[in-house]
């Protein structure tokens, strides 16, 4: 099964796609792949939402690689590059004609990208923002974990979006920690991922529910249920999942419609609603559905 590797425990992670205007999220990559992976989703993701995308590529990597890499992970690559909806750049270009990193440049020109995207008529702004410009400017991390933690302004009333990367081969452990707890929102480490959390009486599930982690989904699901069978009430959150396949909906109202419990409450968007429904959800008498819609930035 795939697994998150946790940068900090401050935050319950969510999928990339589910970012929205008004987020500043972590996100730590261990892989040059997952770094890529999450890059892509971000930017199609925001594409679909009529946002000018900007990516601050590692200047380490090289603009070869993040071409290569966000082109193939991105249908729209090229027509998005054309019509100026995706930008690709440094954070050297971004802060020039400044050589030397400052919290109030970089700010100020992020706040007039992101006035500039309106303008040009896109619904907002987002910034994938590759954390190796640190060592490459030679930036001290104080510096950094201070923009990060009091960058506030630029997310209220505006319609901007941050990912800040980080590389999990080079920061130390404590440096993640840190800049982890600096963000309102925490990101999973990569695609194609499921994380389980358990607390008492609920269990939440978080990234894709599919066929590779599949064995993971149900047994989240069947713990959860044996740790709350003395009340016999059990919340499943299903909205952190960005995919929910049919073969783990069945699973749910199977094991569902075997447990003694009064009452299995389950938190989910409208469309895994839809497919609780066509698989019958609603004939199970301890099963109820709670809708909540999900990706608000909120």
């Amino acid at each position: 099964m795939p697994v998150e590797q946790a940068a900090c425990p401050h935050h319950d992670p969510v999928p990339v796609q589910q970012l929205r205007a008004g987020d500043h999220a972590f996100v730590r990559y261990d892989t040059d792949t997952a770094r890529w992976e999450t890059a892509a989703a971000f930017v199609r993701t925001g594409l679909d939402l009529g946002e000018r995308v900007i990516v601050l590529a590692s200047p380490l990597a090289g603009r070869k690689a993040a071409l290569t890499a966000l082109r193939g992970h991105t249908p729209a690559f090229a027509s998005a590059r054309s019509e100026g909806r995706l930008v690709l750049s440094t954070m050297r270009e971004l802060i020039a004609p400044r050589t030397e990193f400052t919290e109030q440049r970089q700010w100020e020109r992020l706040t007039e990208e992101t006035g500039r995207a309106v303008r040009d008529g896109c619904t907002g702004a987002r910034a994938f923002i590759d954390m190796d410009w640190v060592r490459d400017l030679g930036t001290g991390t104080d510096a950094v974990v201070h923009r990060e933690s009091h960058s506030h302004h630029l997310f209220t009333g505006r319609p901007y979006t941050e990912l800040c990367a980080y590389d999990g081969r080079w920061f130390s452990k404590e440096v993640l920690a840190e800049m982890c707890s600096a963000h309102p929102r925490r990101v999973l480490a990569g695609l194609g991922i499921l994380r389980t959390v358990s607390s008492p009486g609920a269990v939440r599930l978080a990234g894709e529910a599919d066929l590779n982690t599949r064995t993971a989904f149900t047994a989240a699901l069947r713990d959860g249920l044996a740790q709350s069978a003395g009340t016999g009430r059990l919340t499943a959150d299903l909205t952190p999942l960005h995919f929910l396949s049919i073969g783990c909906a069945a699973d749910l109202l199977l094991i569902a419609s075997t447990a003694p419990h009064h009452r299995i409450e389950v938190r989910c968007a409208p469309f895994q609603a839809a497919t609780l429904r066509r698989l019958g959800a609603e004939t199970l008498m301890s099963l109820k559905l709670v809708e909540v819609e999900v990706g608000c930035g909120c």
